[in-house]
């Protein structure tokens, strides 16, 4: 060493030095690492151990305080889900490591390993420390806008629903109730009053809609209410009615001033019993309820408001409104015309059908004809609202074309009173039933039911809901009801029960069966006698055990059979023996896990045993040579054994299983099916390269295709959603996407790093939503380069993601391609802790379209929008480019940034016309908000926005000037 010296500089000599004893630290800790190495380990135990108990208490605590419409905090949610992630970690370690923790890591790695879980435990254990409440009260829902028709009646409709205001404006009213016949109205008047009350925020807090029927009970009715509260998950663990009311009690105390309004009320009950508290002047609450029967009135104790039929007047403009003015061009048919709408005697129900099925009538005979019809006497219902209108109401039926569309009608009919039809899975049912004659294609069918459902609803014999959902007027069910006579029969709850305990119920003459929600421990042991009986639907009924083999001997006509949310455990031999069935659907029996054999019934062209548990292929799946619709999602079945699928010729739809380990598919044999609809996993880039570079553009009319290892561990929410033609990525790299392919789901694929590393996104032209989670390299999403029409973005957890888009070849931030991201609607990023900046200054000028932005737990972030240069600034300022940013943005949530500082430069700011709501929380360094009235001196905010953020930050808010503090300050809710 004196040598050295002599030899060096002291400089240089104390840098050698300070080297050599890094060195000799480093190798003290690998030796500690690998002599302790035991010791670590049984330390991480004892650690986890101590965390898991703090795990079990931070959970026993949040559900103690989960009270009615709580929710827990998201920091709690993510605390847990973390816990859980770091168990899997750990369990990886022990499983790896065996009974020897040296079985596959050498004994310094697992000591430094050990080391490592052991601080990240006690990180963990230290946040687990919750010193405050660990729920909040969830967002409040004042209520949901409803679809309304056009107000009928000049001057009747106005009056009722100037009556209901008053009544509810008034302190000494606090039951309300609207009465008169079916189909005069009473429901479009309440869904206006409804929507008027959204409108004015000040009057009440919440305002929640039910609609109750026929056969409701108490029972059912807190179900529908807690489903409103977003309660039902809470409320389904209590199957007793008195502990069901005390919570549903307690959830609508804390809702305050509330408005509660049950649609169509047919039975008279206590408000305790429900568990809807007492409107009283003192809580400002209000009920208002709609009804046929007036005894109903009085029993609620209701102030009764009564509709009135229309006058002949209203009748008239109402009846020319549907039917078109210019039917009065033709020279002597005014005369029968007024005739025709004194025959629907003032009721809009009939007016409106009865003219819509008259619009396209010409000629005074075609019109006197239909005259003639109406005054001849048909058989009618038994009570006498209705008596007095079936007839009217025949009359439209009568005058449908075609016999499907009847057919629609009556199949409709089967199902319980204000039954919910999605549109697919009707026309998916109407397929089944031969309704909808069979095509070349599915698309064709489905273009033909769309056809036949748009008719129906123009006729107006459906009505539409929400999401283009149909239904039936009460009125015209019983209408579709009595032309079925007894071929029909539908009953739900306790009339099931009563149903199938005695055989003698099941009429001769029945061709139509469906029962729901009867509960028993086990199906008696029957044999129905029903030789005409073609369809029997059997819906969430939970009877338990297997159905006995005499229940389907007599039923050898049956085409199409219907189980699902049952927990039956097996099926009789006797289903081997139905083989006129064309239908067999056994959906969401969790306990059954065997089908008898399937080899006689060659008639079968739809087997449907989604979320079942079934364990093996059916015997005799491959005699099955005119199926075209096979659904194996969501069973255990491991495979499809090869030959199989190459003998379903016909297939049209395979939904196949998707679970690890399960549902493994022969490449080749999927390629030779003409498929219109196909769902499953393929194991490896590439068999799914070998089937893409396959396919027919536009021949898949539907798809969801899951690419992934076969020793992955996927959840199940990456599988599901409602993207008609989606791609999921799982740990795996592709080279070719389908051109057509709508929604990218791209999960820990650590290979990629880059856009430029995913050339595939080339292929998609008609891409519209990207998924990107758990990539841990990523280090930008996409280049300019890219002009796919995206609207939906979502990041999620991509630890090295430094920016969104990586500008190429472009000269300046404003030259950027008009088209890049013009399309883009929503945009969601979640834990990406390395990010400081969302979008240049550039790219907003192609963000015109983005209604949602999201940003939650990204740590290093700073600004949403960076601040333009110098040079760029003067350049905007020379174009005259609009200062406002994100012109239809309806939804802006910030959550949890703590070097957030700025949303955008002082320069820009967010006009208010659309926005419905800013939640800002955990961002300690933002305070300005970007947000800007049209016209400060006439705008006003929407009267829907809601501006949430912490009770700390009321004084520290800086607004653009006093005119936008004074308008959109009150709409704050501080908590």
């Amino acid at each position: 060493m004196g040598k050295l010296a002599q030899f060096l500089e002291p400089e240089k000599l104390n840098r050698v030095l300070e080297l050599g004893k890094k060195i000799w630290d480093e190798i003290g800790k690998l030796y500690n690492y690998h002599s302790s190495a035991g010791d670590h380990v049984n330390n991480l135990k004892r650690k986890w151990k101590e965390l898991e108990c703090q795990k079990t208490d931070v959970e026993e605590k949040m559900k103690s305080e989960l009270f009615p419409g709580k929710r827990p905090k998201r920091e709690v949610q993510l605390w847990l889900q973390e816990v859980e992630t770091f168990n899997g970690e750990i369990q990886t370690i022990e499983e790896q490591g065996g009974r020897g923790i040296w079985k596959y890591f050498p004994r310094m790695h697992m000591g430094k390993l050990a080391c490592q879980k052991i601080q990240e435990v006690e990180e963990l254990y230290q946040r687990g420390g919750f010193r405050d409440s660990l729920a909040v009260d969830p967002p409040v829902s004042h209520g949901e806008e409803l679809p309304t028709t056009t107000l009928v009646g000049e001057s009747t409709t106005k009056r009722t629903i100037e009556r209901v205001r008053e009544h509810l404006l008034d302190e000494n009213f606090r039951r309300i109730a609207v009465c008169g016949m079916g189909g005069i109205g009473k429901t479009t008047v309440i869904k206006q009053i409804n929507n008027n009350l959204l409108k004015e925020r000040d009057k009440f807090d919440n305002v929640i809609w039910v609609t109750v029927s026929k056969s409701s009970s108490v029972f059912k009715l807190q179900h529908d209410i807690a489903c409103k509260l977003d309660l039902e998950n809470e409320l389904s663990k209590f199957n007793d009615e008195t502990t069901r009311a005390s919570k549903l009690n307690l959830a609508l105390k804390n809702r305050k001033r509330f408005v509660l309004i049950l649609d169509d009320m047919w039975e008279a009950f206590r408000l305790e019993d429900v568990g809807i508290p007492e409107p009283t002047r003192t809580n400002g609450c209000k009920l208002v309820l709609t009804t046929r029967n007036f005894e109903v009135c009085t029993h609620m104790g209701c102030e009764k408001i009564q509709m009135d039929l229309l006058s002949e007047k209203e009748s008239w403009n109402l009846f020319l409104d549907k039917v078109g003015r210019d039917v009065l061009n033709t020279r002597d048919i005014e005369p029968i015309v007024k005739e025709v709408v004194k025959e629907c005697a003032g009721l809009p129900l009939a007016i409106v059908t009865i003219a819509a099925s008259l619009k396209t009538a010409s000629g005074v005979s075609e019109w006197r004809n239909a005259l003639n019809e109406l005054r001849t006497p048909k058989k009618g219902p038994k009570y006498v609202d209705a008596a007095e209108i079936f007839e009217r109401l025949r009359f439209s039926y009568d005058r449908l074309k075609y016999e499907d569309l009847q057919h629609c009608l009556l199949y409709c009919a089967l199902f319980c009173e204000d039954h919910e039809f999605k549109r697919d899975e009707l026309i998916e049912d109407l397929i089944d039933e031969g309704i909808i004659e069979r095509k070349e294609s599915r698309q064709a069918e489905f273009d033909r039911g769309h056809t036949m459902l748009n008719k129906l609803e123009r006729a107006c014999l459906l009505e539409t809901g929400i999401n283009r959902n149909v239904k039936l007027h009460d009125l015209i069910r019983d209408m579709a009801l009595e032309i079925a006579g007894p071929k029909f029969m539908g009953a739900a709850g306790d009339r099931v029960i009563d149903f199938m305990q005695h055989e003698e119920r099941w009429g001769k003459d029945f061709e139509k069966v469906y029962l729901k929600d009867g509960c028993w421990p086990e199906l008696p042991n029957i044999s129905p006698r029903c030789p005409k009986l073609s369809t029997l639907l059997l819906d969430n009924n939970l009877y338990y055990g297997s159905i006995p083999n005499s229940f389907f001997v007599h039923l050898r006509g049956l085409k199409v059979l219907r189980i699902c949310d049952s927990n039956i455990t097996s099926l009789p031999n006797s289903i081997s023996d139905l083989e006129n069935l064309a239908t067999l659907r056994l959906i969401s029996c969790d306990s059954l896990y065997h089908v008898p054999s399937l080899a006689k019934l060659t008639a079968l062209r739809k087997l449907d045993l989604g979320w079942s548990s079934i364990e093996e292929i059916p015997h005799g799946l491959e005699m099955l040579v005119n199926l075209r619709y096979l659904n194996l999602q969501g069973t255990k079945i491991p495979e499809i054994p090869s030959g199989i699928l190459s003998k379903l010729s016909q297939l049209q739809v395979l939904e196949s299983n998707c679970y690890p380990k399960c549902g493994k598919l022969n490449v080749e044999e999927i390629v030779s099916l003409k498929l219109e609809r196909f769902e499953g996993a393929f194991y490896g880039a590439d068999d799914f390269n070998k089937y893409v570079g396959s396919l027919r553009e536009g021949r898949l009319s539907h798809y969801k295709f899951i690419v992934r290892t076969m020793t992955a561990k996927v959840s199940c929410r990456y599988y599901w959603g409602r993207e008609g033609k989606c791609v999921i990525l799982y740990e795996c790299n592709v080279s070719l996407l389908p051109k057509d392919a709508q929604t990218l789901r791209i999960y820990k694929c650590d290979n990629l790093r880059s856009s430029s590393d995913a050339p595939y996104l080339e292929c998609a032209r008609e891409l519209k939503s990207l998924f990107i989670s758990g990539c841990k390299e990523i280090e930008d999403v996409l280049s300019y380069s890219y002009t796919f029409p995206l609207q939906r973005l979502e990041l999620e957890c991509l630890g090295k993601l430094q920016v969104l888009f990586r500008e190429e070849k472009v000269a300046s931030p404003l030259d950027i391609p008009p088209g890049t991201f013009s399309s883009l609607k929503q945009f969601v990023i979640v834990k990406c802790p390395n990010i400081k900046m969302l979008f240049t200054p550039g790219l907003l000028q192609n963000l015109a379209h983005l209604e949602e932005i999201k940003v939650l737990y990204c740590e290093r972030l700073e600004e949403i929008i960076g601040a333009a240069s110098d040079e760029v600034e003067e350049e905007i300022e020379e174009e005259g480019k609009d200062t406002t940013i994100f012109p239809r943005l309806r939804k802006l949530v910030l959550y949890n940034i703590p070097r957030l500082e700025t949303i955008c430069s002082s320069r820009n700011a967010i006009v208010c016309d659309s926005l419905q709501e800013i939640e800002i929380l955990k961002c300690p360094k933002l305070k300005r908000l970007p947000l800007s009235l049209r016209d400060e001196q006439l705008s006003s905010p929407p009267s829907s926005l809601r501006i949430i953020t912490e009770k700390e930050r009321r004084e520290l808010l800086e607004w653009d000037n006093q005119a936008t503090k004074n308008a959109l300050e009150p709409l704050c809710e501080f908590r």
